[in-house]
């Protein structure tokens, strides 16, 4: 490993630029428009969707290995005022680079970032159920189902499915 980051093969997580927009939108396009899994219109734009994904409260990042965009997150505050302590994000990572573990380094990631912001926690607001992926994602990553909502999301395959509420305690754990 150089002194300036990883060495070959390994994957670094780093704050999202403009350069690196066309490669999220390569990630979050499909996703969007199959509808499956986030509360976006389908038909979303490319320049409505980055403005969404880089929008303030929230940080984006992304996981590269070798110069190549895996993997991209949004890490911010989950709500203002007395709420302000708790986090959320969202991930996205390329479908090439599924079983590689990019999603697990963005949580963890997010988790450390929140963590070192002065977040107490992290609450994911909307997890659709039939994600089962990202479902056991979280809950690998110490995320608690602490809230359903029944049939609050249509989806296109499955009809009206649950959504579930997420959360993690940020202050018993070490980085």
């Amino acid at each position: 490993m150089t002194a300036g980051g990883p060495g070959p093969g390994q994957v670094r997580i780093r704050p999202a630029t403009p350069a690196d927009h066309d490669a999220i939108w390569t990630m979050l396009e499909p996703v969007y428009r199959a509808a499956e899994t986030y509360c976006i219109p389908p038909d979303i734009g490319r320049d409505e969707a980055l403005a969404d994904w880089f929008a303030a409260p929230f940080t984006a990042f992304v996981a590269e290995c070798d110069g190549r965009v895996l993997g991209t997150s949004h890490v911010g505050r989950n709500r203002p005022g007395p709420a302000s302590h708790v986090a959320n994000a969202s991930f996205v990572t390329d479908p090439q680079a599924r079983g590689r573990g990019i999603a697990a380094k963005l949580v963890h990631h997010a988790k450390d970032w929140a963590r070192a912001q002065g977040f107490r926690a992290m609450q994911f607001n909307f997890v659709v159920s039939s994600n089962a992926d990202a479902v056991h994602s979280w809950q690998k990553a110490g995320f608690d189902i602490v809230g359903r909502l029944p049939g609050a999301f249509l989806h296109p395959q499955h009809g009206y499915v649950d959504a579930l509420v997420m959360f993690h305690d940020l202050t018993g754990e070490k980085p």
